[in-house]
């Protein structure tokens, strides 16, 4: 295949492998109720499933990052992809929930892959349509996501759990498939061979995780249990040491001096907070979706079909990237992230005071792919233009760290409010619905009114700088 052919199928294939990242994600709340029943586990300890692969997601991913950023991208997203084929099969065959957990973390490494691609694309894509792929790979996994559940649901509704993820093992073979043929063969000889930061890797593995696993299981343990606190003070003494540690280091697992470049914390930032935003409106969409049509809010759709309340958010945000394509040349991409933000915002409003009708719930996801969309798109984009080539890789995985631990305190907050205001038939009371889309709503427009006055603060500036320069000329 000559060069000219291997870029043209390159972005596709890229986006095909970034992919496995949403079916893979697809494989969590939907099924919770479904693994308890099969495993006969309570739903607290179905829980785990999210939190394990969310744990091993949080420590891969700005390890993958990194090695990403060396000569030997192709072998590394491989090598990831066979891992998680590996997780995929062990959790379709598991005999108990402990294996089955055990495949749950392997398929964990998916959380890695849409920075290793961004890595591919920055370095093999021509200069002239970098940017238009990399929002696309960015946009990939909440694209595929509301693809990814209306299949679980389907094959789960008709099936069990075990083809679900019999199906997400086929997915990565064909994805491994398409990745050894589309994707340049051979070290990148461009890539600088730097030593891998080992301590970096090990205290930011060791904090996050701890963050973590005291955000995931704060709902069930308690807030202020002796076991969640000190996974919070341990956590936060073991991240100070990181900063300490890579602001020292020469190569650093991530070059923490370039959160002083303006656009590169404006991202972090936004994907932080609007990943919290995003877990709550997509979990609690989820939970109306299914719930009982005593609880006063639930719309009761077998799981067949509660995958399908997700399409819209698939729509949404492959339209909202068509249009970053278009609007990208017109608009900064700085701009882009309030105007998301403030798309989010409005879904965010309209789920809060509606959401007992499945056109309701419909029309929220649809408004909410829009925005993801337009943000996500914006983020690694702004990331990339600002940060050198040498360091996309663990820039673009941080970014994606930050939004997991947003999706993850999102998830926890939500889980704690409806814990707080549960029905004696066990279904979350309305109140409690309520509250948890008013906390994502609220979420979105604090993001929304950070962005705007930044943009205009930063046009102040520029129109005072141009005004101070035509006086000095």
């Amino acid at each position: 295949m000559t060069e000219p052919a291997v870029r043209s199928s390159l972005v596709p294939a890229l986006v095909y492998a970034a992919l496995s990242t949403a079916i893979v994600s697809s494989l969590g709340m939907l099924l919770v109720p479904s693994i308890a029943r099969e495993m006969d586990v309570p739903v607290s300890t179905a829980q785990w499933m999210l939190t394990v692969n969310l744990l091993v997601g949080a420590v891969a991913t700005p390890v993958m990052g990194r090695i990403s950023d060396g000569p030997h991208k192709k072998r590394l997203l491989l090598l990831a992809l066979w891992i998680i084929l590996a997780g995929s099969v062990m959790a379709a065959t598991a005999p108990n929930f402990t294996v089955f957990l055990v495949g749950r973390a392997l398929q964990g490494l998916t959380y890695g892959i849409v920075p290793v691609t961004i890595a591919l694309a920055r370095r093999y894509i021509a200069a002239d349509k970098v940017r238009f792929s990399i929002s696309s790979l960015s946009v990939t996994v909440a694209t595929g996501l509301g693809v990814g559940y209306p299949l679980t649901g389907i094959i789960a509704g008709l099936f069990d759990f075990r083809f679900a993820f019999w199906f997400a093992a086929l997915f990565v073979v064909t994805a491994i498939f398409v990745v050894f043929r589309a994707v340049p063969a051979g070290p990148d000889e461009r890539a600088p061979r730097l030593p891998f930061d080992f301590a970096g890797a090990s205290l930011l593995g060791l904090g996050l995780g701890l963050l973590l696993l005291g955000v995931s299981e704060g709902p069930s343990w308690g807030w202020s249990s002796p076991g969640v606190i000190s996974c919070f003070i341990v956590a936060a003494a073991v991240l100070t040491a990181w900063v300490r540690v890579e602001l020292r280091t020469r190569h650093p697992l991530v070059n923490l001096r370039v959160l002083r470049n303006g656009e590169v914390l404006l991202a972090n930032g936004t994907g932080m907070g609007l990943g919290a935003a995003m877990y709550i409106g997509l979990s609690i969409s989820s939970l109306v979706a299914q719930a009982p049509t005593s609880t006063g809010y639930g719309i009761a759709l077998p799981v067949f079909w509660a995958g399908f309340v997700m399409l819209p958010l698939s729509v949404g945000s492959f339209l909202a990237n068509r249009m970053v394509r278009r609007l990208a040349r017109r608009i900064p991409l700085a701009t882009l992230l309030p105007i998301g933000a403030g798309i989010m915002a409005a879904a965010g409003m309209q789920l809060w005071f509606a959401h007992t009708a499945l056109w309701e719930i419909l029309t929220g996801m649809l408004v909410f792919g829009l925005g993801m969309g337009a943000s996500y798109a914006a983020m690694p984009a702004l990331i990339a233009r600002s940060v050198a080539a040498e360091e996309l890789g663990s820039s673009v995985s941080f970014n994606q760290v930050l939004r997991n631990v947003g999706s993850s305190f999102g998830t926890a907050v939500s889980g704690a409010v409806l814990a707080a205001n549960m029905a004696p038939d066990l279904h979350p009371t309305g109140a409690g619905i309520g509250t948890s889309f008013a906390i994502g709503a609220l979420l979105c427009a604090a993001v929304f009114a950070t962005l705007l006055v930044h943009a205009l603060i930063t046009r102040f500036r520029r129109a005072t700088d141009g005004r101070a320069d035509a006086l000095f000329k």
